[in-house]
C-alpha cells in the first residue's frame, strides 16, 4: 500500500508539471500568434491601399503604370493632384546608395568601439561606455534628426563652401549618411561586444601562447571568431538605415529627381518619401505612399535575405 501511495504521489507531481508546461506552452503559443497577426495585417493593410494607384482610375487621372513606377527617375513630374507619374526607381536606388555608405561608415567604429569595450578598456572606463551606447540606442530618432538638421547640416555647408561646392543649405547625401551612421553605431556597438564577450578565453590564450601579441590576437583571432554576431549587427543597423524617415527627412532634402550620388547632392529615400506631406495630401497622392511601403518591405525583405546567406557563408569559414 506504501509503494501503491508513492506511486500516486509521484504521478499526481508529474501530472502538475505537464499541465503547467503545457499552460505555457499556450501562453508562448498565444504570445507568437498575436505577434504573427500584426506582422500579417500590416502587410495586408498595406499591400491592399498600395495595389489601388495600379488598379483604379484614380478619380480621372488614370492608372499608373507599374513599370514606369518602379524604373522611373521623377517624382510627380507636373502639378500635384493632376498627374499620376510617380516613380520609385531612382529612389530605390538613393535608399539602397546611403544604407551602403552608412553602412561602411558605421561598422568599423561600432565594431572598434566594442572591440575597446569588450578587451582594451579597464573595468570602470567599460562600465561607462557601455552605459553611453546603451543610451545612445535609446534616443528617440527625432532627437537625432534635430541634431543633424541643427549641426550636421551647418557643418556639411561650410565644408563645400570651403571646397568651393554648391550645397542646399547642407541638405545631402554626406549629412544623410552622418546622421544615419550615428543612429547605427549604437546598435551595432552593443550587438558586436557581446558577441566578441562570447568568445573563448582559450581561445585567446592560445594565440597569446603561441606568440601573438595582444593586438594581434583581437584583431587576427577575437574578431574573426566573432565574425557571425558582428555580421547580425550589421544587418540590424542596415535594417535601421533602410527603415529611417524622420530623421532622414529633416537632412536629406526630398530631391523629386535623380538618382543622387554626389556627396553634396541632396536626396530622398522610400521612407521619406512616404513621410513628406503625408498629413497634407489625398487620393492618388496619398495612396501611392502606400505603393512606396510596398516597395520598402520588399527591399528590406530582399536585403535581408541577401545578407544572412552572406552571413551563413561568413560563418562557415575557417578562422586560420
Amino acid at each position: 500500500m506504501k509503494n501503491l501511495a508513492n506511486h500516486l504521489n509521484e504521478y499526481n507531481r508529474k501530472s502538475k508539471k505537464e499541465k503547467i508546461d503545457l499552460l505555457f506552452r499556450g501562453l508562448f503559443g498565444v504570445s507568437a500568434f498575436i505577434s504573427a497577426s500584426f506582422i500579417i495585417i500590416i502587410i495586408v493593410f498595406i499591400s491592399v491601399k498600395g495595389v489601388i494607384p495600379f488598379l483604379t482610375n484614380n478619380n480621372g487621372l488614370g492608372k499608373v503604370d507599374i513599370f514606369s513606377f518602379l524604373t522611373g527617375k521623377v517624382w510627380l513630374e507636373g502639378q500635384a493632384f493632376s498627374s499620376n507619374l510617380y516613380s520609385v526607381g531612382f529612389i530605390i536606388l538613393n535608399t539602397l546608395y546611403i544604407a551602403l555608405l552608412s553602412l561602411l561608415v558605421s561598422l568599423p567604429i561600432g565594431v572598434l568601439t566594442a572591440l575597446f569595450i569588450a578587451k582594451i578598456a579597464p573595468k570602470q572606463l567599460s562600465e561607462v561606455l557601455r552605459t553611453v551606447i546603451e543610451l545612445l540606442a535609446a534616443i528617440p530618432s527625432i532627437v537625432y534628426g534635430l541634431f543633424g538638421s541643427g549641426v550636421i547640416l551647418v557643418f556639411v555647408y561650410n565644408f563645400a563652401d570651403f571646397l568651393g561646392i554648391q550645397s542646399k543649405g547642407g541638405n545631402s547625401v554626406i549629412a544623410t549618411v552622418l546622421v544615419l551612421s550615428l543612429m547605427s553605431i549604437p546598435t551595432i556597438t552593443a550587438i558586436s561586444e557581446v558577441s566578441i564577450r562570447s568568445v573563448s578565453k582559450d581561445i585567446e590564450l592560445g594565440s597569446l601562447a603561441l606568440g601573438a601579441t595582444k593586438t594581434q590576437t583581437n584583431f587576427k583571432v577575437v574578431l574573426a571568431s566573432a565574425k557571425s554576431g558582428i555580421f547580425a549587427s550589421a544587418i540590424l543597423g542596415i535594417g535601421r538605415a533602410l527603415g529611417e524617415a524622420t530623421a532622414v527627412s529633416l537632412v536629406a532634402g526630398n530631391a523629386k529627381s535623380g538618382p543622387s550620388f554626389g556627396v553634396f547632392d541632396i536626396t530622398s529615400t522610400l521612407t521619406s518619401t512616404m513621410l513628406d506631406g503625408l498629413k497634407e495630401t489625398t487620393g492618388l497622392d496619398y495612396d501611392i505612399r502606400f505603393s512606396v511601403g510596398i516597395v520598402l518591405m520588399v527591399v528590406i525583405l530582399l536585403t535581408n535575405l541577401i545578407l544572412n546567406f552572406v552571413k551563413k557563408k561568413v560563418g562557415n569559414v575557417d578562422v586560420k
